[in-house]
């Protein structure tokens, strides 16, 4: 059956769900991801007393990680890999499941999922929803 173009264009204008899964890897990788980011190479804030029992919520944890050299290449690298991926997963599918992983699943995984969240709010058509799964372990 062809569809009449009208119906092929609000096909493929529906809005892509993008659910971003915050993990530690030592509680195991969520089931059915499309993409995932290990995030263990930035500078853990676990290792220092006064952040420990913080968040990737916190602003004390996100400057301590964005301290790490690291942190800003890596965020324009994904934030352009995203800007590329993410229309071409809408041309055809409803949904993409990104996972960002750390250590413990409290600091760095859930500022890097919490980061990606805002930068892809921005996009069109892309509705997103993020996850924190180990925040409280």
């Amino acid at each position: 059956m062809v569809l009449p173009q009208e119906s092929v264009v609000s096909i493929l204008k529906r809005p892509l769900a993008v659910e971003i899964i915050a993990f530690g890897f030592k509680h195991g990788v969520p089931a059915g991801l499309e993409l995932l980011f290990d995030v263990r190479f930035l500078r853990n804030p676990n290792y220092e007393p006064e952040l420990e029992a913080l968040t990737g919520f916190d602003p004390a944890v996100a400057a301590h990680i964005e301290a790490d050299p690291s942190t800003a290449p890596f965020l324009e690298r994904v934030f352009a890999l995203m800007d590329f991926l993410v229309p071409r997963y809408a041309e055809d599918r409803a949904g993409l499941k990104i996972g960002v992983g750390c250590t413990g699943g409290r600091h760095r995984s859930v500022y890097v999922a919490r980061r990606l969240c805002t930068h892809l709010e921005s996009s069109e058509n892309v509705r997103v929803k993020l996850e924190t799964r180990d925040i409280a372990k």
